[in-house]
């Protein structure tokens, strides 16, 4: 199993960072407590994230930016990188799409996917459905990812769970 973090180390400055911001907080709490439980189970973290257009970044560049001074600056120092966390830069929604996770995913011997992070509706639910197309068992845990509403997460996480059979229980429900 590993635990993939979608899109938290995210600066919010797009239309709607501000009404997603106090969500995704809360749900930065949760997956920093998931993380570190998962870790101490043995369990890799990967970061699939954004680089926001910054094509000559890498992504410890990436998380200082976020960190120092941008509406999502909380969330990135919570969820800082560790050093023995992988990543993965992502061009699109999907964490899969044109990025290496599925060839980090093998060599970790991973067939079990806990996908948490930004945006429910966005990021999160194309990497959940790529991930559904490619035999993964994948659970994304409904108090571990947010939107810009609360509306908007419920209908992902729905859509998740009746056209994908993912589970989407809450994260006292992820056994490492």
């Amino acid at each position: 199993m590993a635990l993939v973090i979608v899109d938290m180390i995210n600066p919010l400055d797009f239309r709607g960072g501000a009404a997603v911001l106090p969500r995704a907080l809360a749900a930065a709490r949760r997956i920093d407590r998931l993380k570190q439980r998962l870790k101490a189970g043995g369990n890799p973290v990967v970061y699939a994230n954004d680089n926001f257009t910054k094509w000559r970044m890498g992504f410890n560049e990436i998380v200082a930016i976020c960190a120092n001074g941008s509406r999502g600056a909380d969330i990135a120092r919570l969820l800082a990188p560790e050093p023995d966390d992988h990543f993965v830069l992502k061009p699109k929604h999907s964490a899969f799409f044109e990025a290496p996770l599925e060839t980090l995913l093998a060599k970790l011997k991973t067939r079990r996917l806990v996908i948490t992070g930004l945006a429910t509706d966005g990021c999160v639910l194309a990497t959940a459905m790529d991930a559904h197309m490619r035999e993964y068992e994948v659970h994304v845990p409904r108090d571990c990812v947010a939107a810009a509403s609360d509306a908007r997460t419920t209908r992902a996480l729905e859509l998740m769970k009746t056209a994908m059979d993912v589970d989407v229980r809450a994260s006292r429900y992820v056994q490492p």
